[in-house]
């Protein structure tokens, strides 16, 4: 599958490619990069939405927003990607609106008064990381593609066809790709 390398960049996504179906840990995933330098990347998998609500995983926590596995990276520690940087100090940009981290205890007082929305956030144990060149490594490799997100909110989209639409958008082979079954030698 020849294609044209679009770099990656903060708020940009990678989209698993069909290559790595048989990879359990990025399979059919979509990531959004929260951060990428010559020395690492980081980002989140958008849609793997995990069978915890955020109040199972933090009891003092009244709110029973999704949480979602980000990666094979720290699964132990709980992270969090929003939209609403006036409520949360300390949050970093990551791109275009969307913002990594913040206070934690302004950010449970937030969620015990029902101040944010399941549409302004999104929870993930875990992240996904790649160190130096590792990441490029894997483009070059075509584990993965990058697409800019063109999501107005990327926290509505809905789960189960995110990585079908990237593929179908993305047009060729690709929309063959998108309607294989999740376990290709099913097929």
């Amino acid at each position: 599958m020849s294609r044209h390398i679009v770099k990656p960049s903060k708020g940009r996504l990678l989209i698993a490619e069909p290559s790595i179906l048989t990879d359990q840990s990025f399979n059919r995933t979509i990531i959004l990069l929260t951060e990428h330098s010559d020395d690492s990347s980081v980002g989140f998998i958008m849609n793997r939405p995990l069978h915890y609500s955020l109040r199972d995983l933090v009891p003092d926590i009244d709110c029973d927003f999704t949480v979602y596995h980000g990666g094979p990276v720290e699964q132990d520690n709980l992270y969090f990607i929003h939209q609403v940087p006036e409520l949360l100090p300390n949050s970093i940009e990551v791109n275009d609106g969307i913002y990594w981290g913040g206070n934690f205890d302004c950010l449970k007082e937030l969620l015990n008064t029902h101040q944010i929305q399941p549409n302004d956030i999104r929870f993930f144990l875990g992240y996904s990381g790649w160190g130096s060149q590792q990441l490029e490594d894997e483009l070059r490799t075509n584990s993965w593609f990058v697409s800019k997100n063109k999501y107005p909110n990327i926290f509505n989209i809905k789960d189960e066809s995110y990585w079908k639409d990237q593929l179908l958008e993305k047009g060729g082979e690709y929309q063959l790709w998108a309607n294989a079954p999740s376990d290709v030698q099913l097929n």
